[in-house]
């Protein structure tokens, strides 16, 4: 309180600073693909070994797809031809960046491979590593202006590269968006909570100091450490902050509002505020940071940057709401509340009767605990078919000219020939084994998912040229098309089951002896999903044991903690399950981006213990000086209100992620904001209060706060139990 105005002049000074010498996310992103992969991707390994063995890459993230319908002409199809050749000879000005290039058409093939005839082009353009995604976007669109003509029906421009730099496009487009109908919201919430207009004005300058501090400093440690936050980060932070910020906000408004009908003045409350509400928001912000912070342990270099940016974005709020909000409550004090003014705290009597809800809770609380365990389990039975993938470009608005461009060839040919796997076979003098190799060929092609393959059996001469057999003889090359998008979950399975096939697959075809190696973005997208899968392994029992120690030392009980935490999970379960059953069975997806239940796994649970703390902190307050039952009727009563505007804030901030036109945005956007939903509403307010009451005084163990004390409080207590109907 002394310091209070060099409190709020520090904050604002640090805002301005860091918005001036520091960079954005967009500016300090360092590395690209590297962050979305393990970091000894064998993937990655297959390719470079590909390129070492045969002297050129098969493999194009940049492809550039033509079309027509009713069939391209004779001539069009030649000139796809004479433009590879003029690029791979280097003769067109202006395209000199471009020293390769690849085609294939439609004119030959069956089904699944050739859906149509004669109707589709693809170009592969390959580039040299120092050309970045936006470089060779803007040299492929030359190449469609200066060597196209009309009559070759270029569509665009496609490709994995080219998806993820539209997908990052998309999100520096519309996070001004999502930032603003954010502010909106929680300031529209805050205002209508409190009737007023400086209580919203306040919450709104805390966000923005802590959104501006904490962006910038997550960007600048990030590029201090060599590791890009992806761009995914940045909205998911600001509705965090948001929501969460403005749960504090709203927990020192409210009790410094009824503060100050007493005597003291502004100071005075403000000091009592805090005094009182440090420990519970402390607690509550530690789950969440602690939570996110759990991601370091994490291999994939994207979960890595997720976690601790999430982390630090939390803790400048946490500062935040513990040092600049009080500072600003008592310098502001009651012109805060203009025009309704101070409102004294509820008395006594108007919380002895408790909602419906609470009262069905200390009526039959094994019923009710039964009860949302049911419905509970029942949405969680949707993790049952859960699939992960990748859906990179099928994620992209429907307006998005690079999905536009990956349907019109999906139309042609399989999904997978936007991003064929390659498979090296190695052994000596493997080159001179043709029959076998051509065997081996036949028996790929005869997987299930597999729609074409290219590889030794399709080179007319028997001369080593470098394309499916290597000059050095010691290697042989496929491709191998997949019938279904070689990013999502149905190639990325077929791609899992031909893995595990190939030591057989080779020893049938006579080439047992040999070793292999698969490359390509399927295979890339495995690694991911199964990365992120054994990555959670790792952070759930981190995350767990960080939200379980903070309300283990906040409650000093080591029983309570155990059924709140897992009364979280099963609310993150059933939010999961019932993302699955909409996501993939409804709207027909076919499987959830791999990364959407890591990231909404971390943050409900930390969220849902953070409700815990503010749930659990009243009841064992009220504990210590009547029975328990009569603690959870009062104290559960006493924070439903201030839950449940909370967890409708959040659970709106969170749904507007899906502002962002990328499907991963609405997914994370609907998980969060119905898992937030049920942890309010359902979690906190009838499971965990019947659990409180069934574990009885063994919740407290091994502290005493929940034993009863005699004389005056327990006459109270006894006058609210016939009030309850007991």
């Amino acid at each position: 309180m002394a310091l209070r105005w060099p409190i709020v002049a520090a904050w604002v000074a640090a805002a301005v600073a860091v918005t001036l010498a520091l960079p954005t996310i967009r500016e300090a992103q360092v590395g690209a693909l590297g962050d979305l992969v393990p970091g000894d991707s064998e993937a990655i390994e297959a390719e470079i070994r590909s390129a070492e063995l045969f002297g050129f890459p098969v493999l194009s993230r940049t492809v550039v797809v033509q079309r027509d319908p009713d069939g391209l002409s004779a001539r069009a199809q030649a000139r796809v031809f004479e433009r590879v050749v003029g690029l791979n000879r280097g003769t067109y000005p202006g395209l000199d960046g471009i020293p390769g290039a690849l085609a294939v058409n439609n004119v030959f093939g069956e089904p699944p491979f050739s859906r149509e005839r004669s109707t589709t082009a693809l170009t592969y353009l390959f580039f040299p590593t120092d050309i970045g995604p936006v470089g060779r976007a803007g040299l492929a669109e030359r190449l469609i202006e200066r060597r196209m003509e009309p009559e070759d029906s270029p569509v665009g421009v496609t490709g994995t590269l080219q998806a993820r730099a539209e997908q990052s496009d998309l999100i520096t487009e519309r996070l001004p968006l999502v930032e603003l109908v954010t502010a909106l919201l929680v300031i529209g919430a805050v205002g209508l909570h409190f009737r007023s207009l400086g209580a919203p004005l306040l919450n709104a300058i805390a966000v923005a100091l802590a959104y501006l501090v904490s962006i910038r400093t997550v960007a600048a440690i990030g590029e201090q450490l060599g590791v890009s936050v992806p761009s995914e980060v940045e909205p998911v932070m600001v509705v965090l902050l948001f929501g969460v910020l403005t749960d504090y906000s709203i927990f020192f408004l409210s009790r410094f509002r009824e503060r100050l009908a007493e005597p003291g003045g502004a100071r005075a409350a403000a000091a009592d505020t805090i005094a009182e509400l440090l420990p519970i928001v402390l607690a509550a912000g530690l789950t969440v940071i602690l939570a996110s912070g759990a991601l370091i342990v994490a291999e994939l270099g994207f979960l890595r940057a997720f976690g601790p940016g999430l982390a630090l974005s939390m803790l400048v709020a946490l500062l935040v709401a513990i040092t600049f909000v009080p500072a600003a409550l008592a310098i502001v004090g009651e012109r805060l509340f203009w025009p309704r003014g101070p409102e004294p705290r509820r008395t006594r009597r108007r919380s002895e009767r408790p909602p419906l809800p609470l009262r069905l809770v200390g009526r039959a609380p094994v019923a009710v605990a039964v009860a949302c365990l049911v419905v509970l389990l029942a949405g969680a039975s949707g993790l049952t078919r859960t699939d992960l993938g990748n859906p990179l470009i099928r994620g992209l608005p429907d307006s998005s000219d690079t999905k536009q461009a990956y349907l019109a060839a999906s139309e042609g040919f399989a999904p997978g020939i936007l991003a064929p796997t390659v498979i090296v076979v190695e052994a000596e003098g493997i080159a001179r084994r043709r029959a076998e190799l051509a065997e081996l060929q036949r028996l790929i092609a005869l997987q299930q998912g597999v729609a074409e393959v290219a590889g030794p059996a399709d080179q007319p001469v028997n001369i080593a040229l470098g394309g499916a057999l290597s000059r050095t003889g010691d290697g042989a090359r496929y491709v191998v098309v997949f019938g279904s998008d070689p990013l999502g979950s149905r190639a990325i399975n077929r791609l899992t089951a031909l893995r595990g096939r190939l030591p057989g697959l080779l020893g049938a075809a006579g080439l047992g002896a040999a070793r292999f190696s698969v490359g390509g973005d399927t295979a890339l997208s495995e690694e991911i999903v199964t990365g992120t899968v054994d990555d959670l392994g790792r952070v759930a029992p981190a995350t767990m044991l960080a939200v379980f120690l903070v309300l283990a030392v906040f409650l000093r009980a080591l029983v309570a903690p155990l059924y709140l935490l897992a009364s979280s999970v099963l609310g993150l379960l059933a939010a999961l399950g019932l993302a699955t059953y909409l996501f993939q069975d409804v709207l027909g997806y076919g499987e959830l981006t791999y990364f959407v239940p890591f990231a909404a796994a971390v943050l409900l649970v930390a969220l849902g213990s953070d409700y815990n703390v503010f749930l659990v902190g009243r009841v064992w307050r009220e504990a210590r000086d009547v029975p328990l039952r009569d603690a959870v009727m009062t104290g559960a009563a006493d924070a439903a209100r201030p839950i449940a505007v909370a967890g409708l804030v959040l659970a709106g901030s969170f749904a507007l992620l899906a502002l962002v036109p990328v499907r991963a945005f609405g997914e994370l956007a609907f998980t969060m904001a119905l898992g937030l939903l049920l942890d309010a509403f359902l979690v906190r307010t009838l499971l965990v209060p019947a659990l409180i009451l069934i574990a009885g005084r063994a919740s407290g163990w091994p502290g005493p706060r929940l034993r009863r004390r005699p004389g005056a409080q327990q006459q109270r207590s006894q006058a609210r139990s016939l009030s309850y109907g007991s």
